[in-house]
């Protein structure tokens, strides 16, 4: 069953959402250490609006447990969704954040995909990111867009195979993504 995440999916989607964004996570939470990044995500998660808040999750439920995520929402939402994690950052390092942009404004933005690595090969991934999808189609939203790593072939490969193509390389914590996006 896949369903709109709730607060207390916050344990289990902080790890997932960690699992599968890593660096990206410390640059979030301003923190090094797994167990602070994790207990701020979960911070994160458990607030009304910001790009990993419960209220931009589908989760995938096996036996009652979270065990997959999506997190999506309009990419002309994205600044704002980030000012409370710039603001947090800024407060923990003394410093003006920088968040790479990572979503075009007119794309519904599959910000992070992560299934916890027992459930892999059973399709879950493929699950929640047709949820995404049907739900940006319903909100009238011409394109979806996401981004993958330029060494992660084997998820470019699903995300083409679903109807996403290449549209350009960008940077994000100084790493090259592709971004894809997908015409619905």
């Amino acid at each position: 069953m896949i369903r709109k995440a709730e607060k207390q999916d916050g344990n289990q989607a902080s790890v997932l959402i960690y699992d599968a964004i890593y660096d990206i996570a410390h640059a979030l939470t301003g923190e090094n250490d797994k167990e602070k990044v994790l207990k701020q995500l979960d911070r994160y998660f458990s607030q009304e609006r910001n790009r990993v808040s419960y209220h931009n999750c589908l989760v995938k439920i096996v036996d009652n447990n979270p065990i997959g995520i999506i997190v999506a929402y309009a990419g002309k939402d994205a600044h704002n969704l980030d000012e409370p994690i710039r603001s947090h950052v800024g407060e923990i390092t003394g410093k003006e954040p920088v968040l790479d942009p990572e979503a075009d404004i007119t794309d519904f933005y599959i910000d992070t995909l992560s299934v916890n690595p027992r459930f892999g090969g059973q399709g879950f991934g493929t699950d929640l990111l047709q949820s995404a999808i049907d739900y940006a189609n319903a909100q009238g939203y011409p394109t979806v867009s996401l981004n993958v790593e330029e060494t992660n072939v084997k998820a470019r490969k699903l995300y083409e195979r679903l109807g996403f193509s290449y549209k350009k390389t960008i940077t994000i914590n100084d790493h090259e993504y592709h971004y894809l996006v997908k015409q619905i």
